[in-house]
């Protein structure tokens, strides 16, 4: 089996590691006899994305998202929606998430006009969303995680949010919601990176990718008594 990875904008959104969550699927993967090839897709970087199993985009700044902004509708844009709408795998991140929305209405009032492809809208505040935070999806998977935002999102009607938060702010720190899911699609304002500390969460993302691809498989259950022990320790110093 093989799964192929698009790491978008990997030179540019990689706030607090989020790098790291690459890392974490490629070994998890890896330790069960699965083959993984990543591909970094940069600025003036075209991709198609039926080429790829799983797509990934870290957070950045809002500087950094503005100056992407005209890069992703050079074609990345309709790549990207294509990937969501056909089911395939896609972790976004804080600003990678934000781009998936409507738009950013920043703090002093300039309108980042957004993708689209999921209904949400993100409109900054002065004040930091910061800490430590955890929240539990619909699974029942908790995650433990850090965020860093000044961006309060809000879901559409008809959307669901990655999960409900346990401590923390989450998408607004008003309504309980953190992230978004739609079909295969995670949103999270989760740095940290989230992958390395949440296996549960990791295997989630792997399953859906491998029956997307060769249908139902069986992850082969793997050691993780070294994560589940650092995530347990930071639900108990912090929570």
């Amino acid at each position: 089996m093989m799964i192929r990875i698009a790491h978008i904008y990997s030179d540019m959104l990689n706030l607090y590691g989020d790098r790291g969550n690459i890392l974490a699927l490629k070994r998890r993967m890896e330790l069960r006899g699965i083959e993984v090839t990543v591909d970094s897709i940069t600025m003036g970087k075209s991709f198609n994305s039926d080429d790829y199993d799983i797509l990934f985009v870290g957070g950045g700044q809002d500087f950094e998202q503005d100056v992407l902004l005209n890069d992703l509708k050079q074609g990345k844009d309709k790549e990207i929606q294509k990937a969501v709408e056909n089911g395939k795998v896609m972790l976004a991140i804080c600003g990678g998430y934000q781009m998936l929305g409507k738009y950013y209405k920043t703090h002093d009032g300039k309108m980042l006009e957004y993708m689209g492809i999921i209904d949400f809208y993100t409109e900054g505040v002065e004040e930091r969303m910061i800490g430590n935070y955890a929240f539990k999806t619909a699974e029942g998977i908790e995650i433990v995680g850090f965020e860093n935002h000044s961006g309060k999102t809000y879901l559409g009607k008809n959307v669901k949010p990655l999960g409900t938060v346990i401590k923390g702010y989450g998408n607004n720190g008003e309504d309980s919601t953190e992230g978004v899911r739609y079909k295969n699609t995670f949103g999270t304002y989760s740095h940290g990176p989230i992958l390395p500390k949440n296996s549960k969460f990791a295997d989630l993302l792997i399953s859906l990718a491998l029956k997307n691809k060769y249908g139902d498989v069986e992850l082969i259950k793997l050691d993780d008594e070294l994560e589940l022990k650092a995530q347990k320790q930071v639900m108990e110093l912090y929570f």
